[in-house]
């Protein structure tokens, strides 16, 4: 069904991402963006939607013809955002901040297609509840290397699964981006018009 749209640029170097839209059948091609992921915001939700925007404003400008799809994914726990890890130290501490306590996910998107004049962004929150670690799982994962491309350092959809006790919204917001959401806004902005 997503394949009625035409061939879209995923503007995003993350493979979960592009597995989510291979997953559900979108014909796609992907050109990460390299801007820098800078925002002004330090609310969670505003700082995931600038980001995105900017994203996918920077591929838009340049295949003004084609669909343009970016995300941006962020943790949150207490208003302290956590975005990737620069380190083991800092993907430990991330770790231990966030064992036996509930926290947020918040993964915004943005559609751009410039000659249409679309340009939309929506985003999605996911409540996801961590039993306690003990601190010899944290290092076994940390030792795995996963954690260091993933907001938060850890992946919902890896050997960090483990970690999760329940979520409360969409797994796939989790994983990186609300392909659900994302089909409706979609569908909502293309499939209706005609």
């Amino acid at each position: 069904m997503p394949r009625v749209l035409g061939k879209i640029i995923l503007a995003s170097a993350s493979p979960r991402r592009a597995q989510i839209l291979k997953q559900v059948g979108f014909d796609f091609d992907v050109m990460p963006s390299a801007i820098e992921e800078v925002s002004e915001h330090h609310e969670p939700v505003e700082y995931a939607r600038e980001i995105a925007q900017k994203k996918a404003l920077d591929i838009a400008q340049k295949y003004p013809e084609r669909i343009v799809i970016a995300a941006d994914t962020i943790v949150c726990l207490d208003g302290h955002i956590l975005g990737k890890p620069s380190d083991e130290k800092d993907a430990w501490r991330m770790l231990r901040f966030l064992s036996g306590r509930n926290h947020q996910v918040y993964t915004a998107f943005a559609i751009s297609h410039r000659s249409r004049n679309v340009n939309k962004v929506e985003h999605e929150l996911t409540q996801v509840h961590f039993r306690r670690l003990r601190d010899e799982e944290i290092a076994m994962y940390i030792a795995t290397g996963a954690p260091f491309d993933k907001a938060g350092a850890y992946g919902i959809q890896d050997a960090s699964a483990i970690f999760v006790d329940r979520i409360d919204g969409d797994f796939y917001n989790v994983v990186g981006l609300p392909v659900t959401r994302l089909y409706q806004v979609l569908t909502d902005t293309y499939l209706e018009k005609r």
